[in-house]
């Protein structure tokens, strides 16, 4: 078995958020041939869709895994899907966790199911903190490095959540 790095995005902003993405971090280790290797700190970020909804609670974590990045996907959804997440079609709405893989090693994929690196991923703060945090000199495949990135992100809001302010 040859295991494979990964990153996944966590991100909750209903039912407790920061309960939901703390045991969302713990359920990572419970994905068949997969163990959780780092979680970044929490962070706070506004949300990206509608305004009328609650700050989302932000999270990234480092994954090694045997799993194939479409069998990852599943047990993701699976995790999800225990915290009751509702698919009602409507984007970047609030949910009670979203769990998305960020990277999956050094592949890029595009398909019906799976972007990798995640599409979205060059332009949202809420990732690349939380990726730097991690892995300082990180490089995206076809994006570049994390930190080049960060610079050329507008003015950010993001705050991160310290033990005594959650």
């Amino acid at each position: 078995m040859s295991f494979k790095d990964a990153y996944i995005g966590l991100g909750s902003n209903l039912s407790d958020p920061q309960a939901q993405v703390t045991q969302a971090l713990q359920e990572l280790n419970s994905i068949p041939d997969t163990k959780l290797v780092k979680a970044s700190s929490l962070y706070i970020s506004e949300p990206m869709g509608p305004s009328d909804q609650p700050d989302y609670i932000n999270a990234v974590a480092k994954i090694s895994t045997c799993l194939s990045a479409e069998d990852l996907l599943k047990e993701l959804q699976s995790i999800e899907n225990r915290h009751r997440r509702q698919r009602n079609g409507q984007r970047w709405g609030p949910r009670t966790l979203d769990l998305d893989i960020i990277l999956f090693g050094d592949e890029q994929i595009d398909s019906k199911k799976l972007q990798i690196p995640h599409y979205g991923v060059s332009e949202r703060e809420f990732v690349l903190i939380p990726l730097q945090e991690l892995q300082a000199d990180l490089i995206i495949p076809g994006k570049g490095s994390v930190a080049d990135l960060i610079d050329n992100l507008p003015e950010y809001r993001l705050q991160k959540l310290d033990h005594n302010n959650g």
